[in-house]
């Protein structure tokens, strides 16, 4: 999979930009706050539909503007594609519109037309960091790999939303609408336990491998899917449903899931040390990459936001040696980073993108 053009419009900090980036390697350097992580932002967007870093939709929209323009044209293993996401000001908010190949497409789509794997400073806290962090990293991966997964994930997470709702409210929750959720909840419930299931089976066979290789035999990182509940669906939810009410919160589903991460059978968090903990998160991305790519015979497109400054020269080195058979990857860093081979160099000053 490639990118072979981008085109950028009231983006950020960015005016106007068409980009045409190359096969391989593209290093993005300049100072801060120049619009390298906004051009890997966008990027991601033209695969995701949804911003990697933004805490609302309107902060991607130029100041001044109304509308921002996010268009691409891609080669995938299928053929060629173009790609094209819109932000735009309206009176009820932000408003986002998508489109393939000129014709309008819903999100859903539009999610996974062409796939990356991003990894950002934030991710080195998957493994210290909360269940949350873990499920995102989850489903960001399966989002873009199978429409029929975000659509079980839209449905229970509407469905939980609305029960969560029903319980937090003032007065006593009828039971009867209890368990309709509860029965709205079964199906998805369920389908999104299964793909998570096998996900992180190929995912954790992955990891392992890697992890050894990079650290020898010193120790085994083991992955493992902590599904919530770990029997039956339906069963769990009639055995919590007084304790919910009790509690007024939804203490069963895949949205209390979790992954865990072992080193020689403990809890990484807690007795692995950073340097451990830095090298199973490599791995761990390395690992989503190749997943996604035998998956999909096409490689995902790798967005690295200044993370190799964040690493030490070994494992910097040995994290672009591991996705060393990627088709196009773009990495972002102030000064020429040491290490990363043949690469195509792009200078970025002030919202202007230009060969180096």
């Amino acid at each position: 999979m490639r990118l072979e053009r981008v085109r950028l419009g009231n983006f950020r900090n960015y005016e106007r930009l068409d980009f045409a980036p190359a096969a391989g390697l593209n290093v993005l350097i300049g100072p801060n706050a120049q619009g390298k992580s906004n051009l890997l932002e966008a990027l991601a967007m033209l695969a995701t539909g949804k911003s990697f870093r933004a805490h609302r939709e309107s902060e991607l929209i130029r100041d001044g503007a109304e509308r921002a323009e996010i268009g691409g044209e891609a080669r995938i293993a299928a053929g060629e594609i173009r790609l094209r996401c819109a932000i735009a000001r309206t009176p009820a908010g932000t408003r986002k519109a998508f489109e393939v190949n000129g014709g309008s497409v819903g999100f859903a789509r539009f999610l996974g037309r062409t796939r990356v794997v991003t990894f950002v400073p934030a991710d080195l806290q998957l493994v210290a960091g909360g269940p949350s962090l873990r499920r995102a990293f989850i489903n960001g991966a399966l989002a873009q790999l199978s429409p029929i997964y975000y659509r079980d994930l839209a449905l229970y997470q509407k469905v939980i939303q609305q029960k969560s709702a029903l319980l937090r409210g003032a007065i006593a929750p009828d039971r009867d609408l209890l368990l309709a959720y509860n029965d709205e909840l079964l199906r998805p419930a369920s389908a999104l336990i299964a793909a998570r299931r096998t996900f992180v089976d190929e995912l954790a066979a992955a990891t392992a491998e890697i992890y050894g290789r990079w650290r020898g035999t010193r120790e085994r990182l083991g992955v493992t899917y902590a599904p919530n509940p770990e029997g039956d669906v339906g069963e769990a939810l009639a055995a919590q449903l007084d304790a919910e009410v009790r509690r007024r919160a939804t203490l069963v589903g895949p949205h209390r899931d979790d992954l865990r991460l072992l080193v020689d059978g403990k809890p990484l968090a807690a007795f692995g040390s950073q340097g451990q903990q830095r090298t199973a998160v490599l791995a761990l991305k390395v690992a989503e990459y190749d997943v996604m790519r035998a998956r999909t015979n096409d490689a995902p497109i790798l967005l690295l936001d200044d993370v190799l400054s964040e690493l030490d020269a070994e494992r910097a080195s040995g994290f672009l040696d591991a996705v060393g058979g990627y088709e196009q990857a773009f990495l972002t860093a102030t000064d020429a980073p040491p290490g990363v081979g043949a690469a195509t160099a792009w200078s970025v000053n002030a919202a202007q993108v230009t060969p180096c």
